[in-house]
């Protein structure tokens, strides 16, 4: 299998690693200093399951790609329509996109650009950064695939698709709802991440305080509604979940959209608390703590991308 993996960062960096290191024809799309350190010195991987270095293909032309099998997403949610719009000349039919991005609308967002039968729905788990360039560290969680046609159907392709992602020894999974599967995992980012880029504190701190922890539940009542409005069955039950994930992870843990704003890098904030506020206006539906959030935030976002 011919894989492409768009990014060389935490996410893309760890499990692309992971497919060239069992032996798959992996090119990453990588830039600047990235790019200069894979070709120099490979792609470094740290982690929890066993530090490792491969010497992959790498590129900052996606123009050079032929006969990709797979191409996998893993740059920042914001990053989408622009790749996608770079992919669109260089893909055949036989091509399949794989967007691992947080949020809830890659996928659609894709579509609206690629032809629908290359475009497959997909999430990860993985608690992960770049150390350096060229670098990752994978610090905790067990990282995890969930993936499938964007209808739901089982297909001999997403099989495929497993099957490499066995080989290369990372849990995966086929989804029989995707898109319930992706907004659980967009409850549970959109909860933490916005509370925690106005903090500017970790997961233990912020879970023990009593007024904070209401804010989650407020931020995570409004998504349930949106996801409700838009047809997709997320329950209380989804919200209470959402909550003991946040309990059990690692006290210092902080999410990456907060600490692309402790950076002063642009962040993922449209695409999560931005998107609620967003739907809400289009559907109905009010979201005032989702709207706080954004709008706090928003001012600094404005900066980091140079608007202000």
């Amino acid at each position: 299998m011919n894989i492409v993996v768009v990014g060389a960062g935490g996410v893309g960096g760890y499990f692309g690693g992971k497919l060239a290191h069992a032996g798959f024809d992996v090119t990453f799309i990588a830039r600047g200093k990235t790019l200069q350190a894979i070709k120099l010195n490979g792609l470094k991987v740290k982690s929890v399951n066993g530090d490792f270095v491969v010497h992959p293909k790498v590129t900052d032309d996606i123009k050079e790609l032929k006969n990709s099998d797979l191409v996998i997403l893993g740059v920042k949610s914001w990053q989408v329509e622009a790749i996608a719009k770079e992919l669109k000349d260089v893909i055949s039919k036989q091509t399949m996109i794989l967007p691992l991005q947080n949020g809830a609308d890659n996928a659609d967002r894709l579509r609206n650009i690629l032809p629908h039968e290359n475009v497959l729905a997909g999430l990860c788990k993985i608690v992960s950064k770049i150390e350096a360039p060229g670098v990752i560290n994978h610090f905790a969680f067990e990282p995890e695939i969930v993936f499938g046609e964007y209808d739901g159907k089982l297909t001999s392709r997403a099989k495929k698709v497993k099957s490499a992602f066995d080989k290369a020894g990372f849990k995966s999974t086929i989804s029989e709802n995707i898109q319930l599967d992706i907004w659980k995992k967009f409850l549970f980012i959109t909860t933490i991440s916005g509370i925690g880029a106005i903090t500017r504190v970790v997961y233990g701190e912020i879970r023990k305080d009593d007024y904070l922890r209401q804010i989650m539940y407020q931020t995570a009542n409004e998504i349930v509604a949106i996801a409700n409005a838009k047809g997709v069955a997320l329950t209380n039950s989804d919200i209470e979940m959402t909550l003991k994930i946040i309990d059990n992870f690692n006290h210092g843990t902080t999410a990456s959209m907060q600490r692309d704003f402790m950076a002063g890098r642009p962040s993922e904030l449209e695409n999560f608390n931005g998107y609620i506020v967003k739907q809400g206006k289009e559907l109905h539906v009010l979201t005032p703590a989702n709207s706080f959030i954004y709008h706090c935030l928003l001012p600094q976002e404005r900066k980091a991308r140079g608007l202000s």
